[in-house]
């Protein structure tokens, strides 16, 4: 009969798994997997009822049909767990005895360190090191459940996690130094780890809302890692992901021109002003990587464009970062990547049967600037600014004619509405515009190290062309200047009017909230790939040759001094607490039982009483009652009384009797 802690723990490590693993699993086969649990605890609880083998064929088939209906195949990282889990769960549905118990904790730790095959998260390590710890505890108390008396569950399980804590406690050192000096080597071969197929920001289109939508999500985009003291100043971060110049009226796309890779970019890396950074997404599924304006990468893996994009080559399959170039403002004059002609077509054409009342406008407007292209950019976003436009992320819903229904109608808006409308009224008289979408702003880290960028730092902004050269020019800092420099994430605690009329104190308090969990959330996440999973071979060198370390030999060495080290610090502090625990009269036994020859010492098994009756068998008849009185004082006075000296001493002497009267018979015997 199984005992009830070991019961416990079992439901405990396949609920664990079953937490791990519900983001990635089918739905379905968390649901079998949640009622398989179900029918365990229904067992559990009543020993009588069992779950018959029928049904535990029937849910394992089920949960088969559920995993080839999601992936199409048993074969494969995500299938592959998938169906180990599966069969984790039916296992647990047939134990038994103590040899199934054995098996299923043994098998839960190999499907828990599978589980890292569909995420590396901190979040994933915590929930598989919990898993582990379960499983230990439930192989604990499998060993000890037959000489452990009756305890509530509470006291039970903190008792049983203290001793496994202690185990673990002192395996550590030995698994940190593992860690730090193991020698690290690249892989035989690469499995491809599995990324979520839902991709969170930027896509390579732009409709009413997108932006709007993510500049409400606190979640991180991607973290900058470098210099701090080298990047621009806030309004000046301009976090570019792509161009966008073909627009239908309603959304705005990138044309196929701005795809095509820049094959001599490599020229431009020989630029001296500039620094590296580096960038780290947060989602390795993005296909864009975010730079500042004018970057180029230094990775061959990843590719410059025309629009100065950057994609990588290949999918990406880990989440490393990848290190940029900034050249700076100043190199860039009079330099681009393509003739100022080439797009000339793509970027004026507009559509004539919409927002007839914007193209008159701009003409107006363009004929009262003398129709120059400088004097009028400066009279457009001068009207911007006269007539009381409103930045906001509820703007509301517009009709066909777009354009006209926000410049003379609505007049509220979000930065995609203020670079849209700017980009057509250039459009309108023949001056080449096209929207750049990207994020502004950002962050400094909780480590003063790194400069966090949000979803809610997602930005539009308009790309004119002036005297043959792109000109960034973003309305919204005419709107709304505090959004530019001071960043979206003060911005809304200064103002809180741009999340609604409506419900704006929930929603703030919403806002504020989940920015603060994933604020220190994603500094953790950041700690733990950089520091834990990032740790590979490269960065083992650099770290261990500022220790001096220069040879795997001389590492190696350092790893075993170290293990043995630990050791001896082990045994040393183990004999030193027995010293300093054992009681005055255990010493003073140990002293008296070494003084006498071999076969007359204490064994380890034998109690002092026993003791003392065998060696009273080797006196006299009359000279056995000072080993007895010497017993009898010794469980009195150890077991029952405060030590004081004077008892103390009274035992000694009674002990120096008992080694005078073995002396004396022995004599007599020879």
């Amino acid at each position: 009969m199984m005992h009830a802690d070991v019961r416990t723990s079992i439901l405990m490590t396949l609920l664990l798994l079953l937490l791990a693993q519900v983001l990635f699993n089918p739905v379905l086969l968390s649901a079998i997997f949640a009622l398989i649990l179900l029918c365990l605890f229904v067992s559990f609880k009543d020993e009588t009822k069992t779950v018959s083998k029928i049904w535990i064929f029937a849910l394992a088939i089920l949960a088969l049909m559920a995993i080839y209906f999601r992936y199409q195949s048993f074969i494969g990282i995500e299938a592959g767990v998938a169906v180990l889990s599966t069969f984790l769960f039916a296992k647990a549905l047939e134990t038994r005895n103590k040899r199934d118990v054995i098996i299923l904790f043994n098998f839960a730790l190999f499907v828990g360190a599978s589980s890292f095959l569909y995420s590396q998260s901190i979040w994933m390590a915590i929930a598989i090191l919990l898993c582990l710890f379960s499983c230990l505890i439930g192989l604990y108390r499998l060993q000890t459940s037959e000489f452990k008396l009756a305890q509530n569950q509470s006291s039970a399980l903190k008792s049983d996690a203290k001793h496994v804590g202690k185990f673990l406690i002192l395996a550590l050192p030995f698994f940190i130094l593992l860690f730090i000096f193991f020698p690290r080597l690249p892989p035989l071969w690469h499995i491809p780890i599995p990324e979520q197929k839902s991709v969170t920001g930027m896509s390579d289109s732009m409709s009413p809302g997108d932006i709007a939508e993510l500049s409400q999500s606190s979640s991180l985009a991607f973290r900058i890692i470098g210099n701090m003291n080298k990047l621009p100043s806030r309004n000046e971060l301009y976090w570019r992901a792509m161009v966008l110049d073909q627009y239908d009226g309603r959304t705005w796309t990138s044309s196929f021109v701005n795809q095509q890779p820049v094959l001599n970019h490599r020229i431009l890396r020989k630029a001296e002003q500039g620094f590296d950074y580096q960038y780290l997404a947060a989602d390795s599924s993005v296909m864009w990587i975010m730079g500042l304006e004018k970057s180029i990468p230094k990775n061959p893996q990843y590719q410059l464009k025309q629009d100065w994009s950057i994609s990588p080559i290949r999918s990406i399959t880990r989440n490393q970062p990848i290190t940029l170039h900034w050249l700076g403002d100043a190199q860039l004059q009079g330099q681009g990547l393509s003739k100022p002609n080439l797009l000339e077509k793509i970027n004026t054409q507009t559509h004539a049967q919409l927002d007839e009342q914007s193209r008159q406008f701009a003409l107006e407007m363009f004929q009262k600037s003398g129709r120059l292209p400088d004097q009028y950019v400066r009279n457009i976003l001068q009207w911007y600014k006269n007539n009381d436009f409103v930045y906001t992320l509820t703007p509301g819903l517009l009709g066909e004619n777009r354009i006209d229904e926000f410049l003379f109608q609505s007049r509220q808006g979000f930065c995609e509405h203020y670079a849209s409308s700017f980009a057509m009224l250039m459009r309108y008289v023949g001056i080449p515009a096209r929207v750049v979408i990207g994020y502004q702003g950002g962050q400094l880290a909780l480590d003063r190290a790194s400069w966090e960028v949000r979803q809610l730092d997602a930005h539009a902004w308009t790309e004119v062309q002036l005297n043959g050269k792109w000109q960034r020019i973003d309305p919204t800092a005419i709107i709304a200047p505090q959004r530019i420099d001071a960043g979206m994430q003060n911005y809304i605690e200064n103002d809180r009017t741009i999340l609604g009329s409506k419900e704006q104190k929930w929603k703030y308090r919403q806002f504020s909230m989940m920015k603060n969990m994933r604020i220190w959330s994603d500094y953790a996440s950041y700690q733990w790939q950089s520091k834990v999973v990032g740790y590979d071979a490269e960065k083992q060198q650099s770290w261990l040759s500022k220790l001096g370390l220069k040879t795997a030999y001389a590492t190696i060495l350092i790893l075993f001094s170290s293990i043995l080290l630990v050791i001896i610090f082990y045994f040393s502090w183990i004999y030193y607490r027995n010293r300093q625990h054992g009681s005055a009269y255990e010493h003073v036994v140990q002293q008296f039982s070494k003084q006498l020859a071999k076969p007359l010492r204490k064994q380890p098994a034998e109690t002092f009483f026993s003791w003392m009756h065998r060696l009273a068998e080797g006196v006299k008849e009359d000279e056995q009652r000072i080993f007895i009185q010497t017993a009898e004082y010794y469980q009195q006075q150890r077991f029952y009384v405060v030590p004081t000296d004077q008892q103390m001493q009274q035992f000694k002497v009674m002990l120096k009797t008992c080694a005078y009267t073995l002396k004396n018979s022995r004599k007599s015997l020879s």
